[in-house]
């Protein structure tokens, strides 16, 4: 019988052989263990230097959208970091000390009011600028228009329009957008690929926000998504507070937007009853009488006047009778009896 050989030994009488510079060839004894080949690790092309961290998380009391919201840009932004959400009642200047614990120098803060009403901070911690904007139009990944996909992980190119250059405030908001939205180069978490474009277009004196794909094929872009309109509030010089550097005069608050809509309705409502109450009004006053006028008698012609006769002798009453055929048998007796008296 053969007999059995390990794996990675040499059979007897056989020596392995090696590839030597030259060409020559060198014995390995029988005895020796098997060697062991290892791929060396791949060599980094750079070294993680911009090593921006952002922290995005909340207060209580937002609602589900706002969630998926949270938990999108979490998935497109790789050097986020997530935690708990803030209690309402605690100040805003807290979360400078959340950062410091979770080693991030700028941070992304959602804030509901009222359960409707979504703000959003964008600071840079703990020295500053910070901004407020109100977040509307809120549409998440999960939508069914968002066609678009990317790698995750993959790094954004950030498109700005050409208003964020001409504007003073729209040029820090500019350089803070590039700070936080943009991913760090060579991040442990991020992948060496740029396949997706986030967008930031100003119009109606909002900032509009865009995330579309880039298709290898021809180059067009389809969006992927999320999808938000943010409305500036005030800029701050500190993180969470400070002197206002800027306040935006075309901003106006939910609140006020609410309350010139019910004084809208409450003037249609009072205006139509005033309507109802002039009618009224009108149909209590006294009806003024007007004279006869006499031209209306002109086109009327009188009618003929005929002479009044007097019948002496009692009308003969009528038989009822139900059957036709029977009421035209009697009519033509009638006749016939006539027509022999007068002959």
């Amino acid at each position: 019988m053969a007999a059995k050989r390990k794996r990675g030994a040499l059979a007897p009488g056989k020596a392995k052989r090696a590839r030597g510079t030259a060409g020559q060839s060198e014995a390995v004894p029988e005895n020796a263990p098997p060697q062991e080949y290892s791929i060396p690790p791949p060599v980094s092309q750079g070294k993680w230097k911009n090593k921006e961290r952002v922290l995005i998380f909340s207060s209580r009391g937002i609602n589900f959208r706002t969630r998926h919201l949270m938990q999108d840009l979490r998935t497109l932004m790789p050097h986020s970091k997530a935690d708990t959400k803030m209690d309402r009642k605690d100040q805003l200047f807290v979360i400078n000390e959340v950062c410091e614990m979770k080693n991030c120098n700028k941070c992304i803060f959602f804030e509901a009011k009222k359960k409707q009403d979504l703000y959003m901070w964008l600071s840079n911690t703990p020295q500053g600028p910070s901004a407020k904007f109100l977040v509307q139009n809120v549409h998440t990944l999960a939508e069914l228009k968002m066609t678009g996909n990317c790698l995750r992980g993959s790094r954004p190119l950030l498109s700005f329009d050409p208003i964020f250059d001409m504007e003073p405030h729209y040029a820090l908001l500019k350089e803070l957008f590039i700070q936080i939205f943009s991913t760090p180069q060579y991040h442990p978490k991020s992948q060496p690929f740029v396949d997706h474009v986030f967008t930031f277009t100003v119009t109606d004196e909002r900032i509009w926000f865009r995330n579309y794909q880039i298709i290898e094929e021809d180059a067009s872009l389809v969006e992927i998504g999320p999808r938000f309109v943010l409305n500036l509030i005030k800029i701050f010089q500190g993180s969470f507070g400070g002197p206002t550097l800027y306040e935006n005069p075309h901003y106006q608050s939910p609140n006020m937007h609410r309350r010139l809509v019910r004084l809208s309705v409450a003037a249609k409502f009072r205006e139509k009853q005033q309507v109802k109450e002039v009618q009224k009004v009108k149909k209590k006053e006294t009806k003024v009488l007007v004279e006869e006028d006499p031209t209306e008698v002109v086109f009327e012609t009188p009618a003929e006047e005929k002479p009044v006769e007097i019948q002496l002798v009692k009308p003969e009453s009528k038989p009822i009778v139900k059957d036709k055929k029977k009421l035209r048998k009697i009519q033509r007796k009638k006749q016939k009896k006539l027509f022999k008296t007068e002959g």
